[in-house]
This record gives structure tokens, sequence and C-alpha cells, in this order.
């Protein structure tokens, strides 16, 4: 698109608190894995990396909340993020850091990456 925006997918793909979006952006020349969630009615987008240990979250491509489907999840050590703010709430991360954040925007039933730096 002209516009610096690029189509991640249909708004269609991205259930509440469902199963995720996998992509990538690329951050100071290098390739990241990304994610996509719908969190009450909203989009969410971060780095697929987690803020204790740089591995991806999910335990199942695509699956990134936790049981009751209110929380991020790290599959390997349970560090546990707000889905709004991916702020890390508990776990190795002891609360201080949080997933990097990623803009994204939804229009006209497409979900948007706004820029990848």
């Amino acid at each position: 698109m002209g516009d610096g925006k690029r189509l991640i997918c249909d708004s269609a793909q991205v259930e509440e608190r469902g199963r995720g979006v996998r992509f990538t952006i690329e951050r100071h020349g290098e390739a990241l894995p990304a994610f996509l969630i719908r969190y009450q009615g909203n989009v969410y987008a971060y780095v697929n990396r987690c803020a204790h240990v740089g591995i991806e979250l999910d335990w199942s491509e695509g699956e990134f909340f936790d049981f009751s489907g209110l929380y991020l999840i790290c599959s390997t050590h349970g560090a546990t993020y707000l889905p709004k703010s991916g702020g890390c709430v508990r776990g190795p991360c002891g609360g201080r850091g949080g997933l990097a954040r990623i803009a994204v925007e939804e229009s006209d039933g497409k979900i948007f990456l706004i820029s990848e730096q």
C-alpha cells in the first residue's frame, strides 16, 4: 500500500480471546516474529518474544492466551502478560518489563501494520 500500511489479515481471522495471527516485521534490519490478538473488542500486536527470555510465547501456533482467556502467557516458563498493554504481571519477569508493542489499525474489515519501526 502506498500509505505506509501493510495488510496483516482480515478482521474475521482474529477472534475474541482466541487464536492469534502470526506475522513478521522488520526492525533495525532484523526480521522478527510478531503476533496479533483480539481482546475486549480491540486488536493488539506484539513482537513474539518473551520479556524474560527471548523465546516465542505461543505453545501451539497462534495460541497465546492462558486457559482463562484473560492473559497472554509464555508457554516455556509461564511469564504472564496483560493483553491490552503487554505488561508482565507475574512469573519469571517478576512484574517488570513486558512485550514490545506494534502499531496496528483495524479498518474496513482488515487489520494493517502501521509501522515496522
